[in-house]
């Protein structure tokens, strides 16, 4: 029987998955999806799990559940053996074992972003996996709770501030949550006249968030209008957006920004970017800004048993070409800008991927990527969003309704239960509880698997 396999369960491997099941439904075609987790991760609601909006079981969808004609193998690839067409890769318990393919898809996504700044590794945490979010919802509140019974106000004050480097997508949400969160515990143990002292009740060790970015303007790759809405949003809550702006160090005690203020806090979330997952770089085949090089077609050049779609591709945007560049259609990326590491275009380049593979094994035509940007919406907490489907600017409540409505249209499921927390959240307090389940150690910022907590004496083989 004929292989195929798909590393990575992302935007882009589900749907590759779920679009080469259907199309290869009766037919002798074996799909073998190969993932760390048996879930995937829906990743534009991981900012409401870290402020304890959502239930972390809310953006996790079974693979078993949506891909029932998919065979789920769990574990982290390692190697690609293009010569004798096998994946290798680590079980969750250590073992190791390898898979033959006929047709290989990679779509293994993205890992945190790094930069050469002195203690970031060490001191500051990212934002792409569940364990992270847990971390951080953990962490935010274990640094509310230790600050009301801090004896002096320096130590309050630093355990209640909070900075975010990165005014992308991710950063700008986090942000935005995360002030909405901290002030409602901040209420909630404010109430009681004791146990907390003079130091906590002090209106110098109210919650404070500080958004950083080099960038000119909190959500540089969007439209400016929803940067303007986003910008007067988070100022309005009182996040500090400080743009143009970054960290020269990282310490235990806080971060020196490259104005030369040091700025006390316990908290650092690392929102820069991405790059791709280390194993494309291991792959040996010609890569572009650190992404796999393909085709329109989203094809390897020189091997046509594998492609690569999502954050590990870098797919030449045919919508858009570059000045001076050939523009001659033929696919090969010389004359298009790459498409960004979004999830809208991961997702429809499955699509294309899944049409693709089975053209190779003889089930219809193969055809090339191309997409248009549908718009971007901005969750910024409570009902406010920023949002332009279509093009069209909103913001305030109908951004929100809108966004909210876009989140539940694009889950592959779960979404009577996020619908359902969404009400709970708007009638009754959150509950800040700490659960201790991830540890600082086990989700460090140079991790190349963010969707796994790090267990003691194992890493990448």
């Amino acid at each position: 029987m004929t292989r195929v396999v798909i590393v990575g369960a992302g935007f882009a491997g589900h749907r590759t998955a779920r679009a080469l099941s259907r199309t290869l439904a009766k037919e002798r075609v074996e799909i073998v999806l190969l993932n760390p987790t048996d879930y995937f991760l829906y990743l534009p609601l991981l900012p409401q799990v870290a402020s304890g909006i959502l239930e972390p079981r809310r953006v996790t969808v079974s693979l078993v559940r949506t891909l029932p004609r998919v065979r789920l193998v769990l574990g982290e690839a390692t190697r690609v053996d293009l010569a004798g067409r096998r994946v290798h890769y680590t079980d969750p318990e250590g073992t190791r074992g390898e898979l033959a393919y006929d047709r290989l898809v990679l779509a293994v996504g993205s890992v945190n972003k790094l930069l050469p700044i002195p203690g970031v590794s060490e001191y500051a945490h990212g934002f792409r996996g569940l364990p992270e979010a847990l971390y951080l919802r953990d962490h935010v509140v274990r640094q509310v709770e230790m600050a009301g019974a801090a004896p002096h106000a320096d130590e309050c004050g630093a355990r209640c501030t909070f900075v975010v480097v990165g005014a992308g997508y991710t950063g700008t949400e986090v942000a935005a949550q995360g002030k909405i969160f901290t002030d409602e515990l901040h209420a909630q143990m404010s109430r009681p006249k004791e146990p907390f002292g003079p130091a906590w009740r002090s209106p110098d060790t109210r919650p404070r968030w500080l958004l950083l970015d080099i960038a000119p303007r909190v959500l540089p790759e969007l439209d400016r209008r929803l940067s303007e809405t986003a910008d007067r949003v988070l100022r309005a809550r009182g996040v500090e957006v400080r743009t143009g702006t970054s960290i020269k160090e990282a310490t235990p005690d806080g971060v020196l920004l490259d104005d030369g203020e040091f700025v006390p806090t316990r908290t650092l979330v690392w929102c820069v970017g991405v790059r791709p997952d280390p194993l494309v770089a291991d792959v040996g085949l010609p890569v572009d800004r650190g992404r796999l090089r393909v085709t329109a077609e989203l094809n390897v050049p020189g091997h046509p048993d594998v492609f690569a779609c999502g954050d590990a591709a870098a797919v030449p945007d045919l919508t858009r070409p570059l000045p001076g560049g050939d523009g001659d259609g033929d696919g090969n990326g010389s004359g298009y800008e790459l498409t960004p590491m979004t999830a809208q275009h991961a997702t429809r380049q499955g699509d294309v991927a899944a049409n693709n593979v089975a053209a190779s094994l003889g089930y219809g035509t193969a055809r090339a990527y191309r997409h248009h940007d549908l718009g971007f919406a901005v969750d910024l907490g409570g009902v406010k969003a920023a949002a332009n489907p279509l093009g069209v600017p909103l913001s305030g409540l109908l951004a929100g309704a809108v966004t909210r409505g876009y989140h539940l249209a694009a889950m592959p499921g779960n979404r009577v239960r996020v619908a359902a927390d969404w009400l709970l959240e708007a009638a009754l307090p959150r509950q800040a509880v700490q659960l201790g389940l991830v540890s600082s150690w086990s989700v460090p910022l140079d991790t190349s698997s963010p969707e796994v907590a790090r267990l003691p004496g194992r890493s990448r083989q």
